[in-house]
């Protein structure tokens, strides 16, 4: 019925391709508010502006930007330490985590969200988190959010139960692309570069790994690359 109030989700919005997906799954069956972390990461603005964007795209009033740029004074993360480099190309199997992994980011993130989550009674947590098709990061893996989310039942009142739903987490690029499009998520607004803010470089590994889910799955990416 038309008239049934929708239960509320936090969709975690980066501004990626992943969030993107993510946020369009998640307003097909609730009502949806946004989050989004700044973290002192080196596109901050840009993804800042694409997360902004996809909430007009979608009409949602209710979004969070929350800093937690201390994970950029902790360091030991090339997206937050520009005297690192960020390493180009595609990941190589049996090449170890890359240094684009901030250390345990997503835990700290997942935390702003759960804390959103009982705040305002939202019955899921949404999170673009990719196993299947990534760089290898420890925090991107399902065991992690199985096991966050039981802490997190734990670590909240009993009357709290939020679902952490991680759409992606088994599906590669091309297969996450070609969702997009079923879904008609608005791809032209995102943004995956790790190191530009104007055109993608199209060489870092997230753009790499974008390029090619669009070509596997034989469709355009809609984003300017310099390569």
């Amino acid at each position: 019925m038309s008239g049934i109030k929708k239960e509320t989700a936090i969709v975690l919005a980066s501004g990626g391709l992943d969030s993107a997906v993510c946020l369009a799954e998640a307003v097909t069956r609730y009502e949806v508010a946004l989050l989004h972390i700044n973290y002192g990461q080196r596109t901050e603005a840009r993804e800042l502006k694409a997360f902004h964007d996809l909430a007009k795209h979608y009409g949602v009033e209710k979004h969070l930007v929350v800093d937690i740029s201390y994970l950029k004074e902790i360091g030991g993360s090339s997206l937050v330490d520009e005297s690192m480099a960020v390493e180009t190309g595609l990941p190589q199997a049996g090449a170890g985590v890359p240094s684009t992994y901030v250390p345990f980011r997503n835990a700290h993130i997942l935390c702003v969200g759960m804390s959103w989550a009982e705040v305002i009674g939202a019955k899921a947590l949404y999170i673009g988190a990719v196993e299947e098709d990534g760089s290898g990061y420890p925090d991107c893996r399902k065991e992690f959010y199985d096991k966050f989310a039981a802490a997190a039942d734990a670590g909240t009142r009993p009357d709290t139960h939020v679902q952490i739903i991680t759409p992606l987490i088994t599906l590669d690029k091309a297969a996450i692309v070609a969702r997009a499009v079923e879904l008609e998520a608005p791809l032209r607004l995102t943004w995956s570069c790790y190191t530009e803010e104007e055109v993608a470089c199209g060489q870092c590994e997230s753009c790499l790994l974008r390029l090619r889910g669009f070509e596997r799955a034989g469709e355009t990416d809609p984003i300017p690359y310099k390569t």
